[in-house]
């Protein structure tokens, strides 16, 4: 039986339009969704809060047995669930795949969070037990995009849930089923009680209700760097926990005793990996002067190669850009480029939603697809010198998210890295890698540090409370 049908996927009513869920590639609509209101939000923070009190004092490994369960699940219902990431969010097969792995990696390791040692005692000067604990916040706010729906959702739900919070998930309406309600009917099939994870597909005005309801004290928001200044100012301004996991626009160095052999496989899956829409995509590539021309011809050549088309329907590399606006900023990004000196060495094209993986040479300060976020399948490359010139050159930038560096000197490669911020860094590996063991986050505009993955999970998700017990009341001078 499918674990998801359009006619029943919807448990709970919601006051917003009718939405249909649209495959990029062909245009079609794939059912169809009600969206959230403002006013939906309000009406699931209360339900959370109601039923977060009482499994937050279920025996650990209640909740734990929930999230083990549910990670079996995307297994057992991964044939389904990789054709909805597919045609909804425009994946290839092969990301789809690793999405689910992620997901189940992500509850299993939730699962084991429920267990955690909670606090810790401390000495005291007083004749009394001193001990700190950690507790849940009670509802977690959690906003996700489309361009890896699943992923992006799951890592801040499932810890949230094992530490003993409810959850409300706004996903963007474009992927609200791979995204959103395929989390839902996974938990509840899981043994999730009701009222945990509320799940309300919708637009900003969602969100920013989300954010300002006082029964919802942690944000957890994944998304563009505009739009998480926004969400920050905002949960600044009530005095709530916000974790924000922002843009980027990361270099690959690639020093002079670089393996080219090996390097533009690595690169161009750094590039144009799920068409450039992931956070952590090469933005940069930095090439050492002595490499840089058979480099740029190379990468050239392998962007000719690959394949860009309907990932459901036939074999490709790469698949559609999830909308119209997006194809148009990716285009507009590299005219203006063009229009600045770059040289197009590949692509610059697209029919339909379907981009060509587009190389851009000569690049410097003045090619906007270089100085900013294309968040498209565009690797601008630019030349450098020294390795002082190529620390400056990664460093130069507003985002703090991912780097990588290869070279065939690991120390000198680690060296390197020192003299680069960022909250993620690969020594002989592009940008683009995530784990559920390991923390995720970057610095500066791209973030607020790393907030997502092992121990970053329980300070994200609980709060710090100091406790103290005395077997006899404490006597004071007046």
């Amino acid at each position: 039986m499918p674990l998801l049908d359009p006619k029943t996927w919807q448990s709970h009513p919601l006051t917003g339009p009718e939405y249909a869920v649209t495959e990029p590639a062909t245009g079609d609509a794939l059912g169809s969704v009600t969206l959230a209101s403002a006013e939906d939000v309000g009406t699931a923070a209360e339900a959370a809060r109601a039923a977060q009190t009482e499994w937050a004092r279920l025996p650990h490994f209640v909740r734990a047995g929930v999230l083990r369960k549910a990670g079996d699940l995307f297994s057992a219902h991964a044939e389904e669930l990789r054709e909805w990431i597919v045609r909804e969010s425009g994946s290839i097969p092969g990301k789809a795949e690793f999405e689910l792995h992620v997901a189940a990696q992500e509850c299993y390791e939730a699962a084991a969070l429920a267990s955690r040692p909670a606090g810790h005692i401390l000495p005291s000067e007083a004749p009394r037990l001193s001990y700190t604990r950690r507790v849940p916040v009670g509802a977690v706010g959690v906003i996700s995009p489309f361009n890896a729906p699943l992923i992006l959702s799951i890592r801040s739900v499932a810890p949230a849930l094992a530490l003993g919070n409810a959850v409300v998930l706004k996903p963007d309406p474009r992927t609200a089923v791979c995204g959103g309600l395929s989390l839902a009917a996974i938990f509840a099939e899981a043994g999730l009680p009701e009222g945990l994870l509320h799940v309300l597909p919708g637009g900003p005005e969602v969100g920013q209700a989300l954010v300002a309801d006082p029964r919802v004290p942690v944000i957890s928001f994944t998304g563009s760097t505009a739009a998480g200044r926004s969400v920050g100012e905002a949960a600044g301004r009530l005095l709530k926990r916000v974790h924000l996991e922002l843009g980027g626009n990361s270099a690959l160095v690639v020093l002079e005793d670089a393996d080219l052999d090996a390097v533009i496989s690595t690169a161009a899956w750094g590039s144009f990996f799920h068409q450039g829409q992931i956070c952590m995509t090469t933005g940069r590539h930095l090439v050492h002067q002595s490499l840089y021309e058979e480099y740029v011809e190379r990468l050239a050549a392998k962007a000719d190669s690959l394949a860009v088309g309907d990932p459901h329907r036939a074999q490709v590399h790469l698949g559609p850009l999830i909308d119209g606006a997006q194809l148009a900023k990716v285009h507009g990004l590299v005219e203006a480029s063009t229009a600045h000196g770059a040289k197009l060495a590949a692509g610059g094209t697209h029919e339909d939603l379907f981009y060509r993986p587009t190389v851009l040479a000569g690049a410097d300060d003045r090619t906007p697809a270089y100085a900013e976020e294309v968040f498209g399948p565009v690797a601008p490359v630019r030349s450098f010198a020294t390795a002082d010139e190529a620390a400056a050159l990664a460093a130069q930038s507003s985002y703090g998210l991912s780097l990588g560096i290869v070279t065939r000197d690991t120390a000198r490669g680690l060296d390197l890295a020192e003299r680069i911020p960022t909250g993620i860094v690969h020594i002989n590996d592009q940008t683009v890698n995530d784990e559920a063991v390991a923390p995720f986050g970057g610095i500066a505009a791209s973030g607020t540090g790393a907030r997502f993955g092992g121990e970053s999970n329980l300070e994200a998700f609980t709060d710090l409370r100091w406790t103290t017990v005395r077997g006899d009341v404490a006597a004071y001078p007046f």
